[in-house]
């Protein structure tokens, strides 16, 4: 006799007001497999996966888990169904220990330590079979990402769970880490768990899904078996059409420099030293990114760039003129004003404000400038019409600019934040992971506009967690590691394995040009 499937929706339904986020989603995840699940950027996979972990509650259809119609009206209910959800962004309490995470909201009754002493024993049981190898009892802070989010899939074992969703799981991670993810994943599956794999990548649905749905303005459109499909395939059925590149890269000299750091020290938040004496420049008309296990500087990189962090020793010019050194600092406002503009790496720390609307987002840091403001107050039509511009240019969905941004997709969130950056035409473009949570038809716009901006003689500076992504859009690609500049590479001289074992701080032959 053949087990239920461990997931079935029918004719699954969810309205936003006037918007359809989910219509008729009818899907079928088969016990003990890998299950992928494409789509682009408010094509409604967010809103699926939220009535499969309780978030929300479908206005119709059935929800139908191992057999048995259910209604999740919370995330607690769907863990005591067996439902789990690993999201893009930790839920973990950084200060708080692995142990203390992992039991947070589940000590039951009686003495803490007493329930620190059962849990151990639980885990110790959990680890063996599943091959974690995490330290209890160190604080979350001092993890690597990969760490944390093997901490949230170990939190979701703990608590029972036989089905997994992983929202973007890949998205901040090395690709040793993804590595590691994907072995973890296939683990899982051999031990009768079942995986709900959400992601915009779609070497990575090939690599470890085993059936694949694409959803496409709130419909299922092709539910496959990932041995049947190709990327390609997967990809137009994603955007209605084929993807291609619109622009080319020119050939051509780089220009002046245009940004340039030396013997650049600072500080991360914690206080320890973040940049050594890196120096680097910027040239007119390239694309520089950089490469590096997250938490290696390139976050305080950004922030010396950028106005938002003071260098401790050294030097930052722009355009010939110091903005940043121990004695000089030139804030976000005059560096904006001064023709640089940025898209934060952690848009939803400073890129985005959750709670104001899309329009008012669309302004935020250009708030001040002629174009919005006139005697101290604000050009209500010219900014909504400046939003609207936005939502066209990027596609951002729904076409609803008085929404909070929090309802809308990450992707469409960093869509926004692209649009507003690009909108005045910058002489430099400060750029942090720049398509993370992006499905790939704005992937390929994105780079795109990255390129036309490198051709008409702009200088980007760009982090990526990506490789792909910076063999892809970089002219020179620079590697840090522990805080230190390993090396600067022509995009020509690199490879994936080579730039690894810089970021592992092991430069190799490589040279730097």
């Amino acid at each position: 006799m053949s087990l239920a499937p461990a997931i079935e929706t029918k004719d699954l339904c969810k309205r936003f007001g006037n918007v359809q986020a989910n219509d008729n989603i009818s899907l079928v995840v088969e016990q003990g497999t890998v299950h992928g699940i494409v789509g682009e950027n408010g094509a409604g996979k967010s809103t699926l996966l939220k009535m499969l972990f309780g978030f929300y509650q479908p206005n119709s259809g059935d929800l139908i888990v191992n057999g048995e119609k259910l209604s999740l009206d919370s995330p607690s209910e769907a863990m005591a169904a067996g439902i789990a959800m690993v999201h893009q962004h930790f839920m973990l309490v950084e200060p708080f220990t692995v142990l203390e995470n992992i039991i947070l909201g589940a000590e039951g009754q009686g003495l803490l330590r007493h329930a620190a002493a059962d849990a151990k024993a639980k885990l110790k049981g959990l680890e063996q079979q599943f091959g974690f190898d995490l330290p209890l009892d160190a604080p979350v802070s001092q993890l690597s990402v990969g760490e944390r989010q093997r901490v949230e899939i170990l939190k979701a074992l703990f608590r029972g769970a036989d089905v997994l969703i992983l929202d973007e799981p890949t998205a901040v991670l090395t690709p040793q880490e993804c590595d590691q993810l994907f072995d973890l994943v296939r683990l899982l599956k051999s031990r009768g768990k079942t995986i709900l794999f959400v992601t915009h990548k779609l070497q990575e649905i090939m690599a470890v899904t085993d059936t694949v749905t694409v959803i496409r303005a709130g419909k299922v459109i092709v539910r496959t078996a990932t041995a049947e499909t190709t990327p390609d395939a997967l990809a137009e059925a994603m955007v209605g059409a084929k993807i291609s590149r619109a622009v080319e890269r020119r050939d051509g000299s780089k220009g002046m420099p245009r940004m340039k750091l030396e013997s650049v020290c600072a500080q991360s938040d914690h206080g320890h030293e973040a940049l050594k004496n890196v120096s680097l420049e910027i040239y007119d008309g390239e694309v520089l990114g950089v490469a590096g296990v997250a938490g290696n500087g390139q976050t305080e990189l950004l922030e010396v760039l950028t106005g938002l962090r003071q260098v401790t020793n050294g030097t930052v010019s722009l355009s010939g003129n110091v903005t940043n050194s121990p004695n000089t600092f030139t804030g976000p406002i005059e560096l904006r004003d001064s023709g640089l503009a940025h898209v934060a790496e952690d848009r939803l720390k400073t890129g985005v404000v959750e709670t104001m609307t899309a329009t008012e987002n669309a302004i935020l840091g250009y708030q001040r400038s002629a174009d919005f403001c006139r005697n101290g107050l604000l050009r209500l039509k010219a900014i909504a019409a400046a939003a609207a511009r936005y939502f066209e240019s990027q596609d951002v969905r729904p076409r609803n600019p008085e929404l909070p941004v929090a309802a809308f997709s990450g992707g469409n969130q960093q869509k926004l934040v692209i649009a507003r950056e690009l909108a005045r035409d910058p002489q430099t473009l400060i750029v942090g992971q720049p398509t993370r949570g992006v499905d790939i038809g704005a992937v390929t716009k994105i780079h795109d506009q990255i390129t036309e901006l490198r051709n008409a003689g702009k200088a980007l500076l760009v982090v990526s967690a990506d490789l792909d992504e910076l063999m892809t859009i970089s002219d020179r690609i620079a590697v840090m590691c522990c805080g230190v500049l390993e090396g600067v590479v022509a995009i020509e001289d690199a490879d994936e394995r080579s730039i690894g074992l810089m970021m592992a701080g092991s430069s190799g032959e490589l040279a730097t040009p």
